[in-house]
């Protein structure tokens, strides 16, 4: 199988020749053999593997993102991937970076949402003293 990991303004990786490849999605950790069906997938923060023909298994941290395999061909867009470091070290960073950021675009989702529901009910309350 051959692996693209695509980032928002470049090529992380592209791997001509893996053996598998399993990553964590929405439904759980997901495993790709060669002969798997046609997919789509979306990527949670986590660590992503693929075996190498070596036998040699490469360890990237993924941030959130999707995943497409077609035929023979698997390509994932996320939004952030390191490697080359020790696996406890990806282990802390998807903890550290990922997840944290994901909490804090959470809370900024919430604070947005309220902000324009109150936008809304004050805008409802001028319309109704106007029209009285």
């Amino acid at each position: 199988m051959k692996l693209k990991i695509c980032l928002p303004f470049a090529v992380f990786t592209e791997q001509n020749q893996i053996h598998n490849l399993i990553v964590d999605t929405t439904d759980g950790a997901f495993g790709l053999l060669e002969h798997r069906q046609d997919c789509v997938a979306l990527v949670v923060p986590g660590i992503l593997s693929y075996r190498m023909p070596d036998g040699e298994d490469i360890y990237v941290a993924v941030d959130q993102g999707v995943l497409v395999k077609v035929g023979e061909q698997i390509t994932m867009s996320v939004r952030r991937a390191y490697s080359g470091v020790p696996l406890t070290q990806l282990h802390q960073m998807v903890s550290d970076e990922f997840l944290k950021l994901d909490a804090q675009q959470q809370l900024m989702r919430n604070v947005m949402a309220k902000l324009e529901s109150g936008f809304v009910r004050r805008s409802i309350n001028i319309n109704r003293h106007d029209e009285s």
